[in-house]
């Protein structure tokens, strides 16, 4: 059965590596496009991460991207910096953010 954005963000907090995370609290948007759309937002806060789906209202920064390449992206079939540089992945708000992301989360 293959891996959908629901299955992807129910397992975000399973994911997280706390020890790289600390002293943040920050809200992180995603929006989904294609096959499944949608937007969820991860808030990152005293260690910990809860998953929400819907849009908040002060995200620090907004990951938009394509749902399959999301998957992609996240199972390791998909360099970020390559869907970043190609306009896969579309991002606003703290850049860095997006680049310490990768690091919050065991990917694969």
């Amino acid at each position: 059965m293959p891996l959908t954005i629901s299955d992807l963000m129910s397992k975000m907090p399973a994911a997280f590596v706390p020890e790289k995370a600390q002293g943040l609290d920050v809200v992180l948007q995603f929006k989904f496009t294609g096959a499944e759309p949608g937007d969820w937002y991860a808030v990152i806060k005293d260690g910990k991460v809860e998953v929400q789906q819907g849009a908040h209202p002060n995200p620090k920064m907004t990951l938009a991207a394509d749902s399959e390449d999301y998957i992609k992206l996240f199972t390791g079939q998909l360099d970020p910096m390559q869907a970043f540089m190609g306009g896969k992945i579309k991002l606003q708000g703290d850049l860095n953010m997006a680049m310490k992301m990768t690091q919050f989360f065991k990917m694969r």
